[in-house]
Order: structure tokens, then C-alpha cells, then sequence
């Protein structure tokens, strides 16, 4: 398996960059995890859009998710999908149609999302929408992937990938608040990718992500061999978050930059 982080921001863009999205490759076959705010123009710059398999998505919550609108823009209305020839292209019977893998009631909050300024259906006929639980273990290709609810401000999932020519686990924690769930969910994976969003707990009310400290505890509990650092703003100095993380880990800690590539 290969990982690229296509968009590693939080809820705001870094400059130049995207919110969450990272492209999962195993020989033939490519999943995008997460699209983001800006992720679908970083797609276009590794990939051609029309070769994605399937999209999946950790929570119904903008920074992780909107960027699809974009992408069924494309998959809509670009030459190259159309019954007829549109030069350069020939036209085609069998357009790309990816599939989309994401929480209960996705279905319609992506209706909701697109009437807000024109056909509602707009990503569900881009895309073939399938809801999953937590106990859903869906297969594109030889990569198989599993979920774990972790605790945010809405229902989210933590997603591990495993490839049928690896035995090693790749584990996406998406966003959260400390999540015991998580450690365990994590355990002995090969790579763990954690968010660092905060300098600081949050100063009041419910907690929703962790600080680089509490993601290295996480990583360190979990006894995994590799951890990344993402969500996390270029605005937080990324040498102090990433010694904070590492101190807490017990070993080195990355912090997650664009374009950047992991092998499994």
C-alpha cells in the first residue's frame, strides 16, 4: 500500500494547501480517504480523477467531505464523460461512477448540501453512495477497511486499511477528542495517522480533537510503528508540535506535509 496525503489542514486551509484527503493506492487500485476543501485540485495533480475506485469518508463534516461537490462536477459534465465525442475525447457509454463509502445518513446530507444551489441528486448520481456502520468491512479491491466510532462533535469513524499483499495496517483516527476506542482500534498497526489540532486542550465545553502530546500518547499506548501528525494548521510551529508528540511516543513522530508518501 501507498499513502500520499493529498490535504493534511484542519477546518481552515493551510496557504496552498487542503483540508483532509489522502489517496490509498495498492497496484491497480485507488481510494481516496476523505475530500476535503481543496483536496479535488491536489487529486487532479497525482491522478486522474476518473481512475479513483471508491471515496471514503470518515464524517458528514465540511473540512472532510465537501470537495465532492467539485468532483461530481467532473464526473458530470467533463468531455471525456459524455455519451457523445467532445474533441478530444470520443465519448463514452460507461462513465467513471466511483464508488462512495460514507456514515449514516450521508445520503442525505448530500442531497442537502447540493440543493442548496441546484439538483440535489447532484453527488449521489456522480457517485454510487453506500452507507456503512461500524461493523461494515467493505473491500475495493484487495484493500479491505473497517471503522471504529470515535468520540467528536458528530458521529465519526476511525478507518484501518489492510491490503490481501500485506499484512501490515494502516489507521486513519479522523477527528477526536482523547478516544481509549482509538488505542485500541490502532493497536500494533504499522502507521497510524493522528490529528494534532490543538496547542491546548479546547477552553471550554465539549472536547473534539487532541494536542501533538495527546496524539503521541495515543500512537505510544497503541504500540504502533509509525505515527504522522495531521490536521494541524501551518500556523502551529510543526518542529515544537512534532517534539511534543515525539516525547509522548517514545520515539520519532512525522508531521504530515502535502504530497508526501508512505509506504506499507
Amino acid at each position: 500500500m501507498r499513502l500520499t496525503v493529498l490535504g493534511k489542514s484542519p477546518s481552515w486551509q493551510d496557504a496552498g494547501g487542503a483540508c483532509s484527503g489522502y489517496l490509498l493506492r495498492d497496484g491497480d487500485t485507488t481510494v481516496l480517504i476523505d475530500c476535503g476543501n481543496g483536496v479535488f485540485s491536489k487529486l487532479r495533480e497525482v491522478t486522474d480523477y476518473i481512475d479513483v475506485d471508491a471515496v471514503v469518508v470518515s464524517h458528514l463534516h465540511a473540512d472532510h467531505f465537501l470537495d465532492l461537490v467539485p468532483f461530481s462536477y467532473a464526473l458530470t459534465y467533463a468531455p471525456r464523460q459524455q455519451p457523445v465525442a467532445v474533441p478530444p475525447w470520443p465519448g463514452t457509454e460507461s462513465p467513471a461512477r466511483p464508488r462512495l463509502i460514507a456514515p449514516p445518513g450521508a445520503t442525505e446530507k448530500f442531497r442537502m448540501i447540493a440543493r442548496l444551489w441546484g439538483p440535489e441528486n447532484l453527488i449521489v448520481d456522480a457517485f454510487e453512495v453506500e452507507e456503512y456502520d461500524e461493523d461494515a468491512q467493505p473491500r475495493v479491491g484487495p484493500l479491505s477497511f473497517r471503522f471504529c466510532s470515535v468520540p467528536h462533535f458528530i458521529q465519526t469513524f476511525a478507518i484501518g486499511a489492510r491490503s490481501d499483499n500485506s499484512d501490515r495496517t494502516l489507521v486513519y483516527g479522523a477527528d477526536c477528542q482523547p478516544a481509549p476506542e482509538l488505542v485500541e482500534f490502532a493497536r500494533g498497526a504499522e502507521l497510524l495517522l493522528i490529528e494534532a489540532t490543538l496547542p491546548r486542550p479546547e477552553r471550554d465545553g465539549v472536547r473534539g480533537h487532541l494536542t501533538p502530546g495527546e496524539a503521541g500518547a495515543h500512537a505510544r499506548d497503541a504500540e504502533v510503528s509509525r505515527a504522522v501528525l495531521t490536521h494541524i494548521s501551518d500556523e502551529l510551529d510543526w518542529t515544537w508540535a512534532r517534539q511534543q508528540a515525539a516525547d509522548a511516543f517514545g520515539g520519532p513522530v512525522e508531521v504530515a506535509r502535502q504530497f508526501a508518501t508512505y509506504e506499507l
